[in-house]
C-alpha cells in the first residue's frame, strides 16, 4: 500500500518515490510485527518480564518524523518537501496497520492518501491556471 503512495508520488516526480514509500511501509509493518511476536520466547522464559508492542510503534513515528524533517527544504523564503514529509509519516502509519493486521484501515487510509493528493494537485494547478490568466490580462 505503501508502494501505491509512492507510485503517485513518482509520477509527480517528487523526490520520496516509489522505493521510499514503499520500504518506509514495509519496514513499519515488519516492526510492529517483531514489536507483537517477535519477543514470545524471551516472555515465555522469563514469566515476570512486561511487555509492551506499542513502544516500538512509537519509536517508528519519532524515526519517521526524523526522516521526515530530512525532506523538507527551506529555500529563496518558501518551504518545500511538507506533502513529501507528511506522505511518509502517513506511509509509516499505514505499515504499522497492516503490521497489526488491520488491512481495512490501511486500504482505507491509503485510498484517502491517494484522494487527498490527488485534490490537492487538481486545486493547486486550478489556482496556478487562475493566476496565470490574471497576469495576462494585466
Amino acid at each position: 500500500m505503501g508502494g501505491i503512495i509512492g507510485l503517485e508520488r513518482e509520477y509527480r516526480e517528487k523526490a520520496a518515490g516509489f522505493r521510499t514509500h514503499f520500504l518506509v511501509a514495509l519496514g513499519s509493518a515488519l516492526f510492529m510485527i517483531l514489536s507483537q511476536y517477535g519477543f514470545d520466547a524471551a516472555i515465555r522464559e522469563m514469566p515476570n518480564v512486561s511487555f509492551d508492542p506499542s513502544r516500538i510503534a512509537s519509536q517508528v513515528v519519532t524515526g519517521i518524523g526524523f526522516i521526515g524533517a530530512g525532506t523538507i527544504i527551506f529555500q529563496k523564503n518558501v518551504v518545500r518537501g511538507l506533502t513529501t514529509a507528511a506522505g511518509i509519516w502517513v506511509t509509516a502509519a499505514i505499515g504499522l496497520a497492516c503490521g497489526t493486521g488491520l488491512y481495512v484501515l490501511a486500504a482505507v487510509s491509503t485510498l484517502l492518501v491517494l484522494i487527498g493528493l490527488e485534490a490537492f494537485n487538481f486545486f493547486l494547478h486550478r489556482m496556478d491556471s487562475k493566476n496565470d490568466k490574471e497576469e495576462k490580462e494585466k
